[in-house]
């Protein structure tokens, strides 16, 4: 090895060295630094231990004492840091730093230039008592966002532009020569510029203006604007779509299985558009049933490296408005070509599963076919069916709904977790104005769609992740995965979350097993149906959820807690996903006897899927809190029964019985006492009669304002005690 030259270290001697530079003074030991990573495992702390030496011996760190360790030398760069920063509202931010435990605070003054999403450097000034540091900007090494949407305030000599986000601390200077034409009041996308030294403001110019605030089409496009999301394809990628030759070549039907004599449907939304799953049911002589899951072959169309695939790639998901689909694919491709419309035939991936009575399966298949929808199905028309017994290929459903429901129990019974999740819709007149609110209600003909898409996407995670050869095995972030593939992932709870719920649930005379997995999930079952109709209801079942981690993309498979499942994965949805185009390349790329992938590639594409998911996600629900906004606004003075949704140190969210609007009663607003937050027992409490709002109770509120441009309600909250 050349003299001077330090060897690369593995990601886990980074995580260390990144304790070490968060704690520049301290000497520790591997205790604890295994618990500045929350790493509890004996083994794994044994490990730990390793790295220091491994560290030492790497001329990283210095052994101060025996067992103790230090970052050798004084080097002003040791303490810095890189990482993300996460905006709070108030203007300070915390700054994210992989490997680091916890986030580096950054107060308002010591931000500089940073904005909410920047990568930048920071230094770590102190650690406080509590192990958690303290820094200050050193420089903005990327922009996470250079385009930023809100409402022009203009003067004669001057205008700025006041933005949409909570999270943008500053308003931009616009000189009247940038404007682009935009009129005071209008709302407004404008350029981030130059931010001179010593500025309270950073320049800006104006590149598009929206229209009048509050109107839909100006809206829907400042939130999709806001969150750097797409409303229309670039130029020539329409052109590409549409020049595609979609017809079906009888030379391509002989490479596939052909399946378009096997009675197959679709089910779907009433107002789907696309239809990228069928199914296929088939009694077979042995008794046993023939259950096709079939899955519009996109991959076939989105040829890899070509303008459309990058574009989709890009997007990486289509994006659910209120009142418009932004899709991840031209319509060409999304609403016709990878249709599955009926009376079509259609190329498909499928998984094809031979089923007994019992729902043990027998034997798989996964592969290219060719498809004939026979009928069309909304889930209302397939509800029906189940509730009736009667209609159009009765036997199918009927049979396909009891092997749903049997394996749906077999499946909570093996771990996975019954969340009730309730979906906002609006009913909307022609011009997209909202007439009224309702809760979207998953019925039997819902819940055998998605049993089914669980089959699919579980057995083809299975089929990679747990017949892969240790031969075929490559590296990811220090950890060995078997072919690398792209899984849909959900980690155990955070151990200190869980236990912070468990604790709480108590004080209701609830109890949850923290000691296992299975342990978990059983009483986490057990407790969803004992809060069923009780008080506590919301209030726990929203904790619940929190404690849990985040489902993301990674070809890293840690299994997916929620479900249940060991390996999991997205094959089902590729017109409106990207991650299940991936899926659908790489399975046939094994299928074919093809090479391990590029593990470091694919993880970096998982990675952009997930936040792109996570930008699509928070999109749709400003659009629905903007039609919330929109549909109580001539609702302003009425009153209206609701629960408490969620408690603040500013005030308590209640949301209306019914349409499930949500709007805050403000703590300075409630005169009849003096409120405190309460953050550990998630409630507001009065300090001088004693009276507790907590998330789940009951109260009367008064609309006082339907805020549009703040996409925000102002209730009051009415004495009736």
């Amino acid at each position: 090895m050349p003299k001077n030259k330090k060897p690369k270290s593995n990601p886990l001697q980074e995580k260390v060295l990144t304790v070490f530079r968060s704690n520049p003074t301290l000497a520790m030991n591997y205790k604890q630094v295994s618990r500045q990573l929350k790493i509890t495992q004996t083994s794994k702390k044994k490990i730990i231990a390793k790295v220091l030496f491994e560290l030492e011996a790497n001329g990283a760190l210095v052994e101060e004492k025996p067992g103790k360790f230090k970052l050798v030398g004084n080097d002003s760069n040791l303490n810095k840091l890189v990482g993300k920063v996460d905006m709070t509202t108030s203007g300070s931010a915390y700054v994210e730093v992989e490997g680091l435990p916890d986030d580096v605070y950054i107060g308002e003054k010591d931000l500089g230039v940073a904005l909410h999403g920047d990568l930048v450097e920071v230094a770590v000034l102190r650690v406080k008592r509590n192990g958690k540091p303290i820094g200050k900007l050193v420089e903005v090494l990327e922009r996470a966002q250079t385009e930023f949407v809100g409402t022009l305030q203009k003067s004669l000599k001057y205008a700025f532009l006041v933005p949409d986000s909570k999270r943008m601390p500053v308003d931009l200077f616009i000189p009247l020569d940038k404007l682009m034409g935009a009129k005071d009041g209008e709302k407004v996308i404008a350029k981030l510029g130059e931010w001179p030294k010593n500025a309270d403001s950073p320049f800006g110019e104006i590149i598009k203006v929206l229209g009048k605030p509050g109107e839909n089409e100006t809206e829907m496009h400042s939130i999709l604007a806001e969150y750097g999301l797409p409303y229309e394809f670039p130029d020539g990628i329409e052109a590409a779509a549409e020049n595609l030759d979609v017809s079906i070549q009888e030379s391509e039907v002989k490479k596939r299985k052909d399946l378009r004599k096997v009675t197959t449907f679709t089910i779907d939304p009433i107002d789907a558009k696309d239809f990228d799953d069928a199914l296929s049911l088939q009694k077979l002589k042995n008794g046993n049933w023939e259950i096709g899951v079939h899955i519009a072959d996109v991959s076939h169309y989105l040829k890899e490296g070509s303008a459309l695939d990058k574009e989709a790639y890009e997007r990486a998901t289509s994006v659910y408005l209120v009142d418009r689909v932004v899709p991840m694919l031209p319509e060409v491709l999304s609403n016709f070509a990878c249709s599955l419309r009926p009376n079509e035939d259609k190329y498909c991936f499928s998984a094809i599963f031979e089923m007994s009575n019992d729902t043990k399966i027998h034997k798989q298949w996964f592969g290219r076919t060719v498809i004939h929808s026979d009928r069309r199905f909304t889930y209302e028309e397939a509800q029906e069916v189940i509730e009736t017994g009667k209609g159009d290929y009765k036997e199918e459903i009927l049979t396909l709904d009891r092997l749903a429901k049997q394996m749906r129990n077999d499946r909570f019974k093996k771990g996975s977790i019954n969340f009730n999740t309730l979906e906002v819709k609006f009913k909307l007149d022609e011009k997209g104005e909202p007439l009224g609110v309702f809760l979207k209600e998953q019925k039997d003909a819902n819940k055998l769609i998605e049993e089914f898409m669980l089959l699919a996407n579980k057995k083809v995670a299975e089929f990679i992740g747990a017949r892969a050869e240790e031969t075929q095995v490559q590296r990811i972030g220090g950890m060995k995965d078997p072919k690398p593939f792209v899984y849909r992932i959900h980690d155990s709870p955070d151990p200190e979350k869980l236990q912070t719920f468990s604790e709480f649930i108590k004080k209701f005379g609830y109890r949850i097993d923290t000691t296992s997995p299975r342990g978990i999930s059983d009483t986490l079952n057990r407790l969803m149906t004992e809060v069923e109709g009780k008080a506590e209801e919301t209030l726990i079942s929203q904790l619940a959820i929190r404690t849990m981690a985040k489902a993301v993309y990674s070809a890293h498979n840690v299994g997916h807690y929620g479900l249940g499942f060991k390996f999991y994965s997205h094959f089902t949805s590729p017109i409106r996903r990207y991650p299940d185009v991936m899926v659908h390349r790489l399975l046939q790329h094994y299928l074919d006897g093809g090479k391990a992938a590029d593990a470091t590639a694919l993880e970096e594409q998982c990675k952009h899927s997930s936040d792109r998911e996570k930008l699509a996600t928070e999109a749709e629900r400003a659009s629905i809190k903007f039609m919330q906004v929109k549909f109580m606004q001539d609702k302003e003075g009425e009153v209206f029964g609701g629960i408490v949704s969620g408690v603040s140190e500013w005030g308590i969210f209640v949301e209306i019985d019914g349409n499930k609007c949500e709007g805050m009663v403000r703590l300075r607003s409630m005169k009849d006492d003096f409120y405190n937050f309460n953050a550990d027992n998630y409630a507001v409490e009065g300090k001088k009669y004693g009276r507790i709002f907590r998330i789940g109770d009951e109260v009367t509120v008064k609309v006082l304002k339907a805020d549009l441009s703040k996409k925000q309600l102002d209730f009051e909250l009415m004495n009736d005690f």
